[in-house]
């Protein structure tokens, strides 16, 4: 067995919630290292990696001791990135984190034309493939089942990040004007709170009524899909504002950006 297999038995031995802190230490540790290493550029790609890697986290599902069934993984990466839309409108604007996360939403849109076109591919037969490329015939099953998603989860997902993400930016940029700068662990709970609630209230909308092809209760939506873990999304926006703080001090040397008070 080798290191990557041995690493991935190790961390399955653990309980979800003892990997579950390391898992938001490294994403959220992570956005301040890109952002030290290559400033706005490093928050750009950093969202980009958040947005693609939370819509394929997603299809993995975990049973937590707190949830009496499964729960779908990606909150705690896609929540990152109101971390790193954060910092870009607290050190260099509005303007910025805006041009942020269009630069998600594209990355998201562009990437699965890639890999729709890819799919498109007639995959190999038996014969084909012979005994030496007999190890690529799972692969197209694979790829299918990861980036297949219905057009009523994709465009769900779509407007909810555009809806929210923008939300979230100007909502802190508001808030940053009325306290002059100041308070920003207010802000930063704030802004992310009410922004994640309308990320899980649109995505839900949509997803489970509008554009469902069985539509959902209303009722059932609203308790189960929008409030059922926007408790979670509450911890996450907690405990995202140590890092937030520590951006002032992880700023890439020579930025410019004048000290916030």
């Amino acid at each position: 067995m080798d290191v990557f297999a041995q690493l991935v038995q190790t961390l399955q031995g653990w309980p979800p919630e003892a990997l579950w802190p390391v898992l938001l230490v490294v994403c959220f540790g992570s956005a301040l290292v890109m952002y030290r290493l290559f400033g706005e550029a490093g928050l750009y790609a950093y969202i980009v990696l958040a947005i693609l890697g939370a819509n394929i986290q997603v299809l993995k599902v975990v049973q937590f001791s707190l949830y009496p069934e499964p729960v779908a993984l990606g909150t705690v990466l896609f929540s990152s990135s109101f971390l790193a839309t954060d910092i870009l409108a607290e050190h260099h604007g509005a303007a910025s984190a805006r041009k942020a996360v269009l630069l998600g939403f594209i990355s998201y849109l562009v990437f699965t034309v890639f890999m729709v076109l890819t799919m498109g591919f007639r995959p190999l037969t038996p014969g084909e493939a012979g005994e030496e490329m007999a190890w690529a015939l799972p692969f197209h099953d694979h790829i299918t089942a990861l980036f297949s998603r219905s057009p009523a989860l994709f465009g769900a997902g779509m407007i909810a990040y555009l809806t929210s993400q923008f939300h979230d930016v100007w909502l802190f940029e508001r808030l940053k004007r009325r306290f002059g700068g100041q308070r920003l662990w207010l802000r930063n709970n704030v802004s992310t709170a009410i922004s994640a609630l309308i990320d899980n209230l649109i995505f839900s909308l949509f997803a489970w009524i509008i554009l469902a092809p069985e539509p959902l209760p209303l009722v059932t939506v609203l308790l189960v899909y929008v409030l059922g873990t926007y408790w979670l999304r509450l911890v996450v926006a907690l405990l995202d504002t140590p890092f937030l703080y520590l951006a002032r001090r992880w700023r890439p040397v020579n930025s410019g950006v004048a000290e916030a008070i």
